[in-house]
């Protein structure tokens, strides 16, 4: 320990820590992800890295929890293979440096524009091991996708954001890279035109990977609509010209260029260099529109960005904003705040969680930590 930070090298240090203490703890792997500053002794996972197995042949990874991201990118990238759920690289819009670590990307759920196609980062995920609020080590799942009985403890620790437990490592199902990739993409749309043209494209025979609209320009002609296609190059080809037929006439971009979109998609860079709070919601997408509505009906200044085909919103909007949100969410989905705007404090998941949730939210929480040493109100990194 070094002040007021832990930082186990091993996940026997690990549950040793856990044991020993009688304080919260805050998690932190890069500090890429966290709203709000660390509070009392934080616990780095950092010294957990490395890759115990990787099977380029089984599209198998098993990786320590602080392993940085960047690291797993790039050990993949040498057998052409990826993570298939499009981590988002958070870091310019929330005004963070750092490594994201993979521990932190699975804490958060951490999933992109792909979701749509590949489903989310706890899709992918088939195997963990952590240590408990009590300091025990437990392995759940294993190196391939099976059933399980009892807790899925694989699915619950991803988007678990430190309350549950300290991931030590972490196992994957992989994905190839595709040989050829190509994004429609259309201009000038109203948002309800758009949405209608993306729940088309996905609702297609052709395996649509992207489908979101950005409405963060000044006038409806900045607008754009983007649907993407990914495979082999005569398939990717095929289905980009059966996209056009039905869906509209626009530009096709294509190789480099489409994945610079999605990666501005994914990390939400528009928002970036614009002042405002951001914030993050989940919500039926055939409800994608209420929001925005509720916010122009009360006349709130705000810029939007649809991923997920209208599920997933991007808001910016200003400090005003929290309560038309929370009012418009309720019964088709949640929001979350991701970037604060100065002197304003974490609103938490609006709205609340109902009363049977929160029962058992505190019901797993007590199960697995019941000495209340992990903070939930600091998200990990």
């Amino acid at each position: 320990m070094k002040g007021d930070r832990l930082h186990p090298g091993t996940e026997a240090e690990l549950a040793e820590m856990l044991r020993a203490a009688s304080t919260p703890l805050t998690i932190r792997g890069g500090g890429t992800r966290a709203l709000g500053a660390a509070s009392g002794v934080v616990l780095e996972t950092a010294g957990l890295n490395g890759i115990p197995l990787y099977e380029p042949g089984a599209l198998t990874l098993v990786v320590r929890a602080g392993t940085s991201l960047a690291v797993v990118e790039a050990t993949l990238a040498t057998e052409r293979q990826r993570l298939a759920f499009e981590v988002p690289d958070l870091r310019a819009l929330l005004g963070r440096d750092g490594a994201s670590t993979i521990g932190g990307v699975v804490a958060d759920n951490a999933s992109g524009p792909r979701r749509v196609q590949a489903g989310a980062c706890r899709d992918s995920l088939i195997g963990i091991r952590m240590v408990d609020g009590r300091g025990t080590a437990i392995k759940n799942g294993g190196r391939v996708m099976k059933n399980v009985t009892g807790y899925d403890l694989v699915k619950l620790m991803a988007g678990s954001r430190g309350s549950l437990g300290v991931l030590s490592e972490v196992s994957f199902k992989l994905q190839a890279m595709p040989e050829a990739e190509a994004t429609l993409r259309i201009t000038g749309l109203r948002p309800d035109v758009a949405l209608s043209v993306l729940r088309r494209a996905l609702a297609s025979p052709f395996d649509v990977s992207g489908a979101a609209h950005l409405d963060v320009g000044r006038t409806v002609a900045d607008a754009e609509t983007l649907v993407r296609v990914e495979g082999l190059a005569g398939s990717v080809a095929y289905r980009a010209t059966e996209l056009t037929r039905i869906l509209g006439d626009g530009d096709l971009v294509e190789g480099p260029a489409s994945a610079a979109l999605w990666a501005g998609i994914r990390d939400v860079a528009p928002f970036a260099a614009m002042s405002g709070a951001v914030w993050r919601l989940s919500v039926i997408p055939a409800s994608a529109l209420a929001v925005p509505a509720a916010l122009a009906a009360a006349g709130i200044a705000h810029r939007t960005i649809w991923d997920w085909g209208g599920g997933r919103l991007w808001l910016l909007a200003g400090p005003d904003a929290a309560a038309a949100i929370g009012a418009a969410v309720t019964g088709i989905g949640h929001a979350t705040l991701v970037r604060p705007v100065a002197g304003q404090g974490d609103v938490g998941s609006l709205p609340p969680e109902a009363a049977a949730v929160a029962a058992l939210t505190r019901g797993l929480r007590a199960a697995f930590d019941p000495r209340g040493i992990f903070d939930p109100h600091r998200p990990p990194a």
